[in-house]
């Protein structure tokens, strides 16, 4: 299943969504995580150290070799210049899956032992000196959402991704890739003003948005949050030492996480494994193929030189069973 974390800066979504990874972990789930973020703690949060984070290898650096291997045999894209951060995949194309190792994977993945088990993590790569005044963050995370479209997962498998602050995920379509959407609020006016712009963009696209309280010290602040999001709201996470240890860099051991923080993790999967019954995989291609088509329109054809509404395959639907070891893939 894909996972998406958002919220407000600050609001803790990527402690949140390393705790989530870390939870997962232990209970033996396969594990991709990708900080998709434009500030790249995800990997601090896992336990990296400083240069061990910052030898984490960036996507966007690797586009081009991305780019080559998901385009496989696939006779409607004439070359890998001419894919942008929305192609879909069709009939020749190589997809990726949570449980292989593959090019991309060697290229932009590393290994990370947690506590009670190991993950793939991935990260966009920072935003550097050079790109300011130049380049829009949004270029940098286009290698996460060719990934996504072309991916195909299982029920134990997890594709968590800590997204960009804010509402910026909806400058593409990328918070359409997703089975599940955690929104980190705190119980603060601020801390719920991304939710009503996330539940506004979200509402005609089916996004399955739950809303995860955090610092919450009280019944004040779930009654507060209550009231401000209904039913969204799916479980609040008090204040932890396990995390403020964490922060300083003597991180204790994963079992000793609080218990009603621990109990509020498996709520979330809970919800995790709930939406799986819910797949669709025809929308899920559907949304994919609006998506490119109005980038294509809006600047992918001018920019590539291609007409890259014939990238699509009518015919394609990206699918689960995909995913089982007996579908091919193409040399």
């Amino acid at each position: 299943m894909k996972i998406a974390f958002v919220g407000k800066g600050g609001s803790g979504k990527t402690t949140l969504s390393s705790l989530f990874i870390r939870h997962l972990a232990a209970n033996e789930a396969h594990v991709v995580a990708v900080d998709a973020d434009i500030n790249q703690h995800l990997g601090a949060a896992l336990g990296l150290d400083e240069n061990e984070a910052a030898a984490l290898p960036a996507m966007g650096a690797q586009l081009p070799l991305i780019k080559d291997y998901l385009r496989g045999t696939n006779p409607r894209i004439s070359s890998a210049a001419t894919m942008i951060k929305t192609t879909p995949p069709g009939e020749g194309s190589r997809l990726l899956r949570v449980r292989e190792d593959n090019p991309v994977y060697d290229a932009c993945a590393r290994t990370v032992r947690l506590d009670d088990g190991e993950i793939r993590l991935m990260a966009t790569g920072p935003f550097t000196e050079t790109d300011l005044g130049v380049a829009c963050y949004h270029s940098k995370v286009g290698a996460v959402e060719l990934c996504l479209n072309h991916l195909v997962d299982g029920q134990d498998d997890y594709v968590v991704v800590d997204m960009t602050a804010g509402s910026d995920s909806f400058a593409s379509g990328m918070f359409t890739r997703f089975d599940m959407t955690f929104l980190v609020a705190e119980p603060t006016r601020k801390g719920v003003s991304v939710y009503r712009q996330y539940k506004d963009y979200a509402r005609d696209f089916g996004v399955a948005l739950k809303v995860v309280g955090n610092k919450v010290q009280g019944e004040d602040d779930l009654d507060f949050l209550r009231s401000e999001v209904g039913d969204d709201l799916l479980v609040g996470i008090g204040q932890s030492d396990w995390v403020r240890t964490m922060e300083k860099g003597r991180p204790a051991p994963f079992e000793l996480l609080e218990a009603d923080n621990r109990m509020a993790l498996q709520a979330l999967q809970n919800a995790a494994e709930d939406s799986y019954e819910l797949r669709d995989w025809e929308r899920y291609t559907r949304q994919m193929v609006h998506f490119h088509l109005k980038n294509a329109e809006s600047w992918g054809n001018e920019k590539t030189g291609a007409d890259l509404a014939a990238q699509v395959d009518p015919a394609f639907v990206l699918h689960e069973h995909l995913s089982e070891p007996s579908a091919a893939q193409p040399a």
